[in-house]
């Protein structure tokens, strides 16, 4: 285990400096972070997090739409897994909230992917006359893209899984791996799929004289944008193994995963789909059986 020198006052072992009962350990090999983690950061985030969740139940509600449950989950996770890092922030060496709190921060970004890929397929099947794009219809579009994101989801729970320090260094190791193939992968789907945005975008510019699709396109480029930052920022991470430059200061994780996250979500509280999504062709029609 690499050990951990943080200086600072008043104690230079306390991550939160007053509260002793979260002093750090250097030398324990079962101990969560290989930095002196800030409580107040992770308190603040989960605050954070917690009220854009809430904003996003609430307006979920308001404007009726119900595939917007896929971005609360999103909302659920990320605060959940900083709640769990403030506990493992104060139980430092306990597994109990350190590996869940990881996992869920690593997977969480997966639902927005799949929101947008749902909210997308709903602003083609508004806007677009023939309500398809590149040839595939608005309901196809959103069933491939979120068995798309399912198959990365997989991947990324079982290598991040494996990233746990009760585990060897082999096997975290083949969790890193497992874990950048399925970002790598995740990476890939937004591409094509943000292929598939820009011809949406050119369209409509040439058929339509309204500006009402604009508004949710530019917030799906940012928080495409968001999204890949944060991938980016995995990728570099792991890329040097465990004990990396990035994964021994914690600055980078709330510069580069946590802030991102919050702002594509803080987004669509701003720019909500119900804002936009509106009228009896603003969702797909329901299927009813025959009764006959």
């Amino acid at each position: 285990m690499v050990k951990v020198v943080c200086l600072g006052e008043p104690n230079p072992c306390s991550p939160i400096g007053f509260l002793t009962s979260g002093a750090l350990d250097p030398h324990n090999p079962n101990y969560n972070f290989l930095y002196c983690p800030s409580f107040p950061a992770a308190v603040l985030f989960s605050a954070l997090f917690g009220l854009t969740t809430i904003g996003h139940f609430i307006q979920a509600a308001y404007y009726r739409k119900r595939f917007c449950w896929v971005i609360i989950m999103a909302g659920i996770w990320e605060t959940a897994g900083l709640i769990l890092r403030v506990l493992s922030v104060l139980h430092t060496t306990s597994s109990a909230y350190g590996t869940p709190s990881q996992l869920l921060i690593l997977l969480a970004p997966l639902w927005i992917n799949a929101f947008l890929y749902m909210l997308m397929s709903r602003v083609v099947y508004l806007f677009v006359p023939e309500k398809r794009i590149a040839g595939i219809s608005a309901q196809r579009l959103s069933l491939c893209f979120v068995l798309l994101d399912i198959t990365a989801f997989l991947m990324q729970a079982g290598g991040g899984s494996l990233i746990n320090s009760d585990n060897s260094g082999k096997i975290q190791m083949l969790g890193i791996h497992i874990y950048m193939g399925g970002i790598g992968l995740q990476q890939f789907f937004i591409l094509g799929f943000t292929a598939l945005v820009v011809n949406f975008h050119v369209k409509m510019n040439r058929i339509s004289g309204s500006t009402e699709w604009k508004r949710p396109l530019y917030a799906m480029y940012a928080s495409l944008g968001f999204i890949t930052i944060r991938i980016v920022f995995r990728l570099i991470e792991f890329s040097s193994g465990i004990y990396s430059p990035l994964t021994m200061h914690e600055a980078p994780f709330y510069c580069l995963e946590a802030t991102p996250m919050f702002l594509a979500l803080l987004l669509w509280n701003v720019y909500h789909p119900g804002q936009i999504l509106v009228g009896p062709e603003s969702e797909f029609p329901r299927r009813r059986r025959d009764r006959n």
